[in-house]
């Protein structure tokens, strides 16, 4: 950081010592026209250098203002370029001193109940009398078998083949039992998602950490006993699952082969409902979704709720919630879907708004000198229109100490979340220019240093913008309006 700091103020200096030769050209070309107009008249060049040294001191005093605007300006762009190495740093780099998270965007696919029956599939060629005598010849029926094949896949419970000789005539016989799969119907899916989301320091990218847990329920369809099968799809994107239970009819499976997800198979009376439930942790990130089928399917009883502490936004063309419930300050919310009998191929898929924390750290060190340079000019139209004492000297310590406070607020993110560490650097910034300037100044130091804030809000930061200089416009405005009162 010191490192990339000292470079990046290397770079600055280098760009400030640039300007150094038009700005000498310039004062060079002053200083002549000075000369010449005192070699002209010369009365009216000892006049003005006779002000200019009675108010020599004055406008040194505020020279000093605008020398800690500019060096604010500097640090806060320094502190800029150093953040954006380092982040850039640390997301490029192969290795970490702290755990990133293992999930990204989740997909969860309903799982499917089917019922589980054998059928056994004959076929049968008869060959003429000619091809039976040439296969006599050439060492027997048996040199054909290869030449039919073989079925293959885990579905097969018996398999005969053979040839029966009927007069002159081969008949080839192929007997196969399957294992089919007949579809049942859900009878009831309630399904809950936990999604509580961190903000880790260093800068590194928000995530959540979320808990799902489902209870489905089904019914052996048969008028008599049968095998039914339950298949849970593990989720895509979640990267490792803690806490994995299977539970039916309240006995916990433990997974084992998961080529195909978690799958239950059992013997089930006729007529009897099977309970299912279904738990899990995980991490992720951005968003959370999930499949009702890959095709149009028919939803009996379905009812999905999402408890979320982040504004969500919902992917086009899937399902809409039917309900939501929003906190006073819209963070937190609770979105549930409530569906009967329906039929289907839509999803639903909820993606959280999450900007990129190096483009919203690089928004706030752009904001930063101009709030700098805002905060001065704010203080003196205050000073101007309460009719209030603004001395140089006290408004540069505040100007630079608010600077330092946003400087403090762009280190501090390498060490806590992003908005816990620039709202630490606005206090101590706002503290320190108070103490110089003066508790009178304080409502136009806190317009000036909310400014980075509103980049902190996501896609609202365009509004706040405006409201903002909305009520900077109108204390303003009321204030003059007041005095024009009292002067009536």
């Amino acid at each position: 950081m010191v490192q990339t700091a000292l470079n990046a103020l290397l770079d600055a200096l280098s760009s400030v010592l640039a300007l150094a030769r038009p700005l000498a050209v310039i004062a060079a070309g002053l200083l002549v026209a000075l000369l010449l107009v005192g070699l002209l008249d010369r009365e009216r060049f000892r006049a003005g250098l006779s002000w200019l040294g009675a108010r020599l001191p004055v406008l040194g005093r505020w020279a000093l203002v605008a020398l800690a605007i500019g060096t604010g300006a500097l640090a806060l762009n320094v502190t800029r370029r150093a953040v954006d190495a380092r982040l850039g740093a640390q997301q490029s780099a192969r290795y970490a001193n702290a755990a990133d998270p293992d999930g990204g965007q989740t997909t969860q696919q309903a799982p499917r109940a089917s019922l589980l029956k054998s059928t056994t599939y004959t076929r049968s060629i008869t060959l003429p009398a000619e091809v039976y005598a040439r296969l006599q010849v050439n060492g027997g029926w048996e040199t054909l078998l290869p030449y039919f094949g073989n079925p293959d896949g885990q579905t097969v419970q018996d398999f005969r083949e053979g040839f029966t000789r009927r007069g002159r005539n081969l008949t080839y016989t192929r007997d196969v039992t399957l294992q089919t799969e007949e579809p049942v119907n859900l009878d009831t899916s309630t399904v809950l998602a936990d999604l509580k989301f961190v903000d880790p320091a260093g800068g590194r990218s928000t995530y959540y950490n979320a808990v799902f847990n489902a209870d489905y329920t089904f019914t052996n369809p048969q008028a008599e006993a049968a095998t039914l099968r339950f298949a849970f799809p593990l989720p895509d994107g979640s990267g490792t699952l803690s806490g994995f239970k299977l539970t039916v009819n309240g006995q916990a499976y433990r997974a084992s082969d998961l080529a195909g997800g978690s799958v239950w198979t059992g013997e089930v009376a006729a007529g009897q409902a099977v309970k299912v439930n279904v738990t899990y942790r995980h991490q992720g990130a951005k968003g959370w979704s999930y499949l009702l089928g890959q095709r149009r399917e028919s939803v009996k009883n379905f009812d999905l709720t999402i408890n979320a502490d982040r504004p969500a936004k919902f992917q086009r063309y899937t399902l809409f919630p039917t309900s939501q419930t929003r906190t006073a300050l819209g963070m937190a919310q609770v979105l549930r879907w409530q569906l009967e009998d329906v039929i289907t191929a839509q999803d639903v898929a909820v993606v959280f708004t999450q900007g990129s924390i190096r483009e919203t750290l690089g928004k706030l060190g752009l904001v930063g000198p101009l709030a700098v340079l805002l905060s001065a000019l704010l203080c003196a139209g205050w000073a101007i229109s309460r009719r209030l004492k603004l001395l140089p000297l006290p408004l540069a310590g505040a100007v630079l100490g608010l600077s330092l406070g946003l400087v403090l607020g762009g280190v501090l993110t390498f060490y806590l979340p992003v908005i816990v560490a620039q709202l630490l650097g606005v206090v101590v910034g706002l503290a320190l220019a108070v103490t110089a300037l003066g508790r009178p100044y304080l409502v136009p130091l806190v317009l000036a240093a909310v400014i980075p804030l509103v980049f902190l809000s996501g896609g609202h930061a365009s509004l706040l913008l405006v409201l903002l200089a909305g009520a900077t416009l109108l204390l303003f405005v009321r204030r003059e309006g007041m005095s024009k009162g009292l002067k009536v």
